[in-house]
């Protein structure tokens, strides 16, 4: 919407060159701005202050010179000349009957854009140690990078969902040690959890598990497969499952074991040898990560021969830049904000530009039940889990809540909130107004009438009054939003419009009927209410919320 508003002030500007009006060598960067009372207009721009030195003539003076070019645009109603040279522009109705009509006939493509063009983007998200269940942390993460996922596909870009699955290493050991214990456990032996053992219930599902499907005798080898691996592929597969359930599937499910299967890791320590950035000391292999932005330098293999987590992830950063992807976008926790200078400094090594990687972090999650805090856990090895959340309130209230803020920003998940059928839980409100409208259709039918299938500019233009301007001034600003949270990776701003669309929406329908005697008024309000219907879906598809139609 914006950038129509840019191209004719950017005309206007260009005809005022042609003619000589105004002389200045090459065109500004217009800016156009929605300003925040009606009384100011439909959008204001402040170019003429950004010209004003160059064309040696007061802000006034060329706003009223360039106001003239614009208002003669028959989509402009008039332009007024603001404080120290803002030009406020008006529009006539027909440009929001044009919008709306835009709206109808894109349906459930209307917001797409082209911003990313088809640029190969990886976004890479959850990727938690398959040592537990998921929990609540790891499904903000889920919800925050599908969301993006979607929004940059939205805006053009070609989208890859990873998963990347850390298999190798001490940490997968003991999980398999863990199980061990506890199938011997489970049948009868005196035997004590390893002290550095996963001991959450989950454990002892596994051990459970393991136990019917290979027998009673765990210990003489046999067919039954290394604790690890069963371990591993149980917690993968529940994993997996939460996650569909969460509406969230990927595209690649990357081992981290894969690397060293095909030598990467080892290529990637000799490449940054040749490089002049390894050096050994006290039997380790170190990389040289204080010289490239690091507070100090970090291992790469230990004395012991074992290589680090970090040398894995130079490997796979480097194996993502090799698959083609222009932009690396990370979701992590908040817990690893001191690990993005190591992985950049390894970037960096590699000859690679680091502004190739995008780290967005995920700060926590407080559950909050009655306004109180809800205990994340009351024994050893136990936590809340993203299960148990989506048991209580569901997915979509779930995601929602998810992205009602800024990822970096700590957020506060109301139980009740989530669950109740009101008004103040944004999601409800949200959804009941996809719903709503399509009740809205019903009644509409039971009436004998149809809701039109094309948009007339003559039914359109019935479409008048200022509350209805300001609900399509809003559904017109959709794909600006997508492009906005795509550029700057934040869809909450998504969240956040759907919510400012409904508490649009649900005022203007309780003060006007939709369905009246008037039958040119009805229809223009039902392909209205028709244009918002299909806003609010599409808004809802981005976050990965459903759109009922009942509720």
């Amino acid at each position: 919407m914006r950038a129509r508003i840019n191209r004719i002030i950017r005309d206007a500007i260009e005809e005022c060159l042609d003619e000589g009006s105004l002389a200045f060598s090459g065109l500004p960067d217009v800016v156009v701005e929605v300003p925040k009372k009606e009384a100011f207009g439909d959008f204001s721009t402040n170019v003429a202050m950004v010209l004003a030195k160059e064309a040696g003539r007061s802000p006034r003076e060329i706003s009223a010179t360039i106001s003239t070019k614009i208002s003669a645009n028959p989509l402009v109603a008039r332009c007024e000349v603001a404080g120290p040279g803002f030009i406020n522009i008006f529009l006539e109705n027909s440009y929001w009957t044009t919008v709306l009509a835009e709206i109808l006939a894109a349906g459930g493509e209307y917001g797409r854009g082209d911003l990313g063009a088809g640029e190969k983007v990886q976004v890479e998200f959850v990727s938690a140690n398959p040592t537990g269940p998921l929990h609540i942390g790891h499904g903000r993460g889920a919800a925050v990078g599908d969301a993006l996922a979607n929004i940059l596909d939205a805006a053009g870009f070609d989208v890859t969902r990873e998963f990347y699955i850390n298999d190798v290493g001490r940490q997968m050991q003991t999980l398999g040690e863990s199980v061990r214990a506890r199938c011997l456990q489970l049948q009868g032996e005196d035997v004590k959890m390893p002290e550095d053992a996963y001991k959450g219930d989950y454990v002892r599902e596994i051990a459970r598990d393991f136990l019917a499907r290979y027998g009673e005798s765990v210990e003489g080898g046999g067919e039954a497969p290394a604790y690890r691996d069963f371990a591993a592929a149980a917690m993968l597969e529940r994993i997996e499952r939460d996650l569909a359930d969460f509406g969230v599937e990927f595209d690649t499910w990357f081992r981290e074991s894969r690397l060293y299967d095909d030598g990467s890791v080892e290529a990637a320590i000799e490449e940054l040898r040749e490089k002049g950035y390894v050096y050994e000391r006290e039997g380790a292999l170190w990389l040289k990560t204080s010289e490239l932005g690091d507070d100090k330098d970090r291992v790469l293999k230990k004395a012991d021969g074992y290589t680090t987590y970090f040398a894995s992830d130079i490997a796979y950063h480097k194996n993502k830049v090799d698959r083609g992807f222009s932009k690396l976008v990370n979701v992590w926790g908040a817990d690893h904000h001191g690990y993005e200078a190591r992985v950049r400094a390894g970037l960096k090594a590699l000859g690679i530009d680091d502004s190739v990687l995008r780290i967005i972090f995920i700060q926590l999650v407080s559950l909050l039940r009655g306004g109180r805090p809800v205990a994340m856990g009351k024994r050893e090895g136990e936590f809340v889990t993203l299960r148990q959340v989506m048991d209580e309130v569901g997915a979509d209230a779930c995601r929602f809540f998810f992205l009602m803020r800024k990822a970096d920003a700590q957020l506060d998940f109301d139980l009740d909130l989530a669950k109740s059928q009101a008004p103040e839980n944004p999601v409800y409100y949200v959804q009941y107004c996809h719903a709503r409208i399509r009740s809205i259709f019903d009644f509409a039918g039971e009436k004998g009438i149809e809701v039109p299938a094309e948009a007339d500019p003559r039914v359109l233009s019935r479409i008048e009054s200022g509350e209805e301007k300001v609900l399509i001034k809003h559904l017109g600003a959709f794909g600006e939003v997508i492009e906005r949270a795509a550029r700057d990776m934040e869809p909450h701003r998504v969240t956040f419009y759907l919510t400012e669309l409904a508490g649009l929406f649900h005022p203007y329908y309780n003060r006007n009927r939709v369905v009246t005697d008037d039958a040119e008024l009805t229809a223009a309000r039902l392909l209205l209410c028709r244009a918002v219907k299909t806003v609010a879906a599409n808004g809802l598809r981005l976050l990965g919320v459903s759109a009922p139609e009942k509720m």
